[in-house]
């Protein structure tokens, strides 16, 4: 059995890196949204023309980055939502709303400062982390059925 992961979330740190290199050898393929934060917030007025307004300019964006999203968490068997320390990440809760919505497998991945204000967003996930290196362990379980260590 193989899974199709779809890594979510905030994208200043490389715990999606930690995810995949530590996955090495098991039989999983790893998608996510563009991690370019310029190409990301720029997508939009680049290929579809520019905006003077900056509600329109991030709504261009938002939408074209969409396609990729929606078709990400779509096609997985498993997504994986990071919240970083640093900013607020709505858009990652919303996909964690919307892979719950489609009865994804959900794992959230956030430190224990956020526990209340992700309360109802843990509430559900499958699985709950607060390391990339946990994630990983709970994906090798899931395939193989092996604890570590």
């Amino acid at each position: 059995m193989g899974l199709n992961v779809y890594l979510s979330g905030e994208i200043h740190t490389d715990w999606r890196e930690q995810i995949i290199d530590g996955a090495q050898g098991l039989d999983i393929t790893f998608n996510s949204p563009v991690t370019d934060h310029d190409a990301s917030d720029d997508c939009g007025v680049t290929i579809l023309g520019e905006e003077p307004n900056k509600y329109w300019h991030d709504h261009k964006g938002a939408m074209v980055n969409a396609i990729r999203t929606r078709k990400g968490i779509a096609d997985s068997d498993v997504v994986v939502v990071r919240f970083g320390e640093k900013y607020k990440q709505w858009n990652a809760a919303f996909d964690a709303g919307y892979a719950a919505a489609l009865g994804k497998s959900l794992i959230v991945l956030h430190g224990p400062d956020h526990q209340h204000a992700l309360k109802e967003v843990d509430a559900a996930a499958l699985a709950v982390a607060e390391q990339p290196s946990q994630v990983v362990e709970v994906l090798r379980y899931v395939l193989t059925g092996t604890l570590p260590g």
